[in-house]
């Protein structure tokens, strides 16, 4: 039987959100139903509700969540009602050239449920990132859910769905940093400081964060930075050179998805370094670079999508860390909201005030 709650819809292009009755299905072949119990704020949800995705309105907002498994469709063995999980936007097929290959994480064919959650009126949403977790349940597909141990806060591991893993996993599964490396990140909101805490989980010995406000800069040293550069003032790549004998960083990390700072981090890396993008850029974006020091300075230009993460592989994983006090992700939880805050959260997003805002249920 259907069954209406709360959650936070995006109406129209740069319209207020609100918070509105939303009819969730009952789960069919391949699905489950989740009630949330955290759900952070990202940056994502915001180009969402400025129309910088697609124009499906209205949207379900939210997709960086953590619940408990209430109910699954047929077929569904991944998961059982009762499991606490972490909602993932990239439900691998098992199916396509990638997974074939033995790359599960560039599947070509991610999925989401097949039924869609309306408003009371039968209007459809289009759930953000085909999760919409800003409600208090949700439908997924099945493989969207990843079980971890339910011993960890709600609020903390919910940031793996999103941020968080995109930054950990830029620099430790796309970047391949290692033990010794010098990094660079140039960009410290909450992907760019994952990306800090995943290089210092790696092992970097020297990690050098870079922004043009201080206040990230802090932050970023005590997630792990052992060198700040405020680019307002000081060449970030004359910076980092310095900082690295002159030579430039093995790995630099762009996490702002600027034309701008992607050459800076082009330039700040070593001979035969890595450039890393995680940073969004939008679709206007254009990049020009000689083409003679594309060949000269060899290495690898590679852009991060999601960490290239495994959800089944890395959730659990840096879920443990976390538990252990290797990794601590409650350092990325700047305040936890109501369902009713949202609007303001973008705002303090928008204004660097927060890393991350976290809606608890």
């Amino acid at each position: 039987m259907a069954q209406e709650v709360r959650g936070v819809i995006a109406p129209g292009k740069d319209e207020p959100v609100r918070v509105e009755t939303i009819v969730v299905p009952d789960p069919g072949p391949g699905e489950a139903v989740v009630k949330i119990q955290a759900c952070g704020v990202c940056h994502t949800d915001l180009h969402y509700k400025q129309g910088g995705i697609n124009d499906d309105f209205p949207f379900l907002l939210g997709h960086e969540a953590a619940g408990i498994v209430e109910s699954v469709g047929a077929g569904v063995t991944e998961v059982a009602p009762g499991d606490f999980v972490i909602l993932n936007w990239r439900a691998v097929c098992g199916q396509c050239r990638a997974c074939l290959r033995g790359r599960p994480w560039y599947c070509f064919n991610t999925h989401n449920a097949k039924q869609k959650m309306t408003l009371k009126d039968g209007t459809e949403l289009s759930p953000a990132l085909g999760i919409g977790a800003f409600a208090e349940k949700t439908l997924v597909a099945a493989g969207q859910c990843t079980k971890v141990d339910p011993a960890v806060s709600p609020a903390v591991a919910g940031l793996l769905g999103c941020g968080v893993m995109a930054g950990i996993g830029a620099a430790i599964n796309t970047g391949n940093v290692g033990r010794g490396d010098t990094v660079a990140v140039i960009g410290c909101g909450g992907v760019g400081d994952a990306a800090i805490a995943g290089s210092r989980l790696a092992g970097a010995a020297k990690i050098i964060a870079v922004d043009i406000d201080d206040r990230k800069l802090a932050t970023a040293e005590k997630l792990g930075a052992t060198h700040t550069v405020n680019s307002r003032t000081t060449d970030p790549v004359e910076a980092i050179r310095e900082l690295t004998g002159g030579f430039g960083a093995d790995v630099v990390i762009e996490a702002v998805g600027r034309p701008e700072t992607y050459t800076q981090a082009f330039y700040a890396r070593d001979l035969a370094g890595t450039v890393v993008l995680v940073g969004v850029p939008t679709p206007d974006m254009k990049l020009e670079l000689p083409l003679i020091d594309v060949f000269g300075r060899g290495g690898a230009l590679k852009s991060s999508w999601y960490g290239d993460c495994l959800p089944s592989r890395d959730f659990p994983m840096l879920i443990d860390l976390h538990l252990q006090g290797r990794l601590d992700l409650g350092a990325f939880v700047s305040e936890t909201i109501a369902l009713d805050d949202i609007e303001a959260a973008f705002e303090r997003m928008h204004h660097g005030d927060v890393l991350r805002s976290v809606v608890t249920f």
